[in-house]
Order: structure tokens, then C-alpha cells, then sequence
């Protein structure tokens, strides 16, 4: 008989927690801005707006230099930049690809819920060698109009792999994530690549960890 607290489900955040493309976006984004507008931004002026989604990505910090920016346009073109630069160079972070080898050997089910648009998580996946059809589901920005911290994204990636969001796992790398996934219910692990382990706990993580390579069993149990 299965334990009405044993987990059933992974929700994997992509971008921090499967491969870190931050680098790659902020430098897209910032090449966008300097041709686009002639403006120069720079890489740590994105950290408040990390996990919100492409959109938020780029608005919030065009809002914060007084730029008034052009929208699908701008999105559009930085991920044209960001799908040149990563090739042949994004890579999967330590442990990931055994991490979901691992899930998928014990019969939990797994999703990938990103605010990313889905080209950029075709791009991604398609770089560090993981199809999209390992996952059982795949919730994308596209797919809710309410991006994180509003839990919406976890809570439809739970309901298309048929758990209740209390029998999910989600892994994050930003404040914005876990605020997201506790609202959704679920119990979260946050991954240090982007954020230190107290600014993660702090903002709602049960456990944490360096990478996929050095989950505690707990997490998973």
C-alpha cells in the first residue's frame, strides 16, 4: 500500500536545475538592448527577475532603464541571439541526466515546468541531449497567463501527470520557483546554481542541495 505522503511526481524547473542557460539569456538580452536601443544592461540587473519568464526577464529590466520595450519583437530576437549562442556550449549540470535516469527507474512520473517560451526549452533539451519525451508532461510560459512566483505552473504540470501537487517534488533554482511551488502545494528542493541555500530556504525550499548529483534520499523519499 503507497503512503498518502510517498511522492509520485518530479516537477523539474529548467533553466538553473537541468542546464544553466542563465549566462547564455542574460547575454543575449543584453546584446538586444545594445542593438536594439543602444543602451547598456547589465548581467546582474536580470537577478530580481530570474525564473519570472522571458517576458518579465526583459520588461523589468527595459522598465528599470527607462526603456519602453517592444513586445513579442524583443523576446523574439533575444532568443534568436540566445539559440546561436548556445550551441555546441550548453551543457546538462551535474547530475541531471542521471538524476531523471534515476526517477524514471523507481516509476515517478516527471514534468518539465518552465516560464520560458517553448522554443527556447526545445533548444535547451535538444543541447544537453534529454528529448522532450522523457517527461511525461511539459507546461511551458506559453501555457499560463500567470507566470511565477503564481503557483499556476506547478499546479497544471501536477494535474497533467495526474498527481495531487502534495505528491510532487518541484526542483528549483530561483526565489520566484519555490515561492510558486510551496503556493502550489507541493514540497520543493532548491538547486544552489543561481541563488545561495539561505536565499532558497528563505524563500520557501524544504531542502536544498549544490546540484542533482547531491540530493539527500529525504528529498526523494
Amino acid at each position: 500500500m503507497t503512503s498518502s505522503t510517498t511522492l509520485l511526481g518530479i516537477i523539474f524547473d529548467m533553466d538553473g536545475v537541468l542546464c544553466d542557460s542563465e549566462p547564455f539569456i542574460a547575454a543575449a538580452a543584453i546584446e538586444m538592448f545594445r542593438e536594439t536601443y543602444g543602451r547598456t544592461v547589465k548581467r546582474e540587473d536580470f537577478a530580481p527577475f530570474v525564473g519570472a519568464g522571458e517576458d518579465r526577464f526583459l520588461t523589468g529590466v527595459a522598465a528599470a532603464h527607462g526603456i519602453k520595450a517592444t513586445m513579442p519583437r524583443d523576446k523574439q530576437r533575444t532568443y534568436a541571439i540566445y539559440l546561436d549562442l548556445i550551441k555546441g556550449k550548453l551543457e546538462p549540470l551535474p547530475g541531471a541526466v542521471e538524476f531523471i535516469h534515476d526517477c524514471r527507474r523507481r516509476g515517478l512520473r516527471m514534468a518539465i515546468a518552465t516560464s520560458a517560451d517553448r522554443i527556447k526549452l526545445d533548444g535547451n533539451l535538444r543541447e544537453i541531449g534529454v528529448p522532450a519525451d522523457t517527461f511525461d508532461a511539459v507546461v511551458t510560459g506559453e501555457d499560463v497567463e500567470r507566470k511565477k512566483p503564481d503557483p499556476l505552473i506547478f499546479s497544471l504540470a501536477a494535474e497533467r501527470l495526474g498527481i495531487p501537487p502534495s505528491r510532487c517534488l518541484v526542483i528549483e533554482d530561483a526565489p520566484n520557483g519555490l515561492r510558486a511551488g510551496k503556493a502550489a502545494g507541493c514540497r520543493c528542493l532548491g538547486i544552489s546554481t543561481t541563488f545561495d541555500a539561505d536565499v532558497l530556504r528563505a524563500a520557501g525550499a524544504d531542502f536544498t542541495a549544490q546540484d542533482l548529483s547531491s540530493v539527500s534520499p529525504e528529498a526523494v523519499a
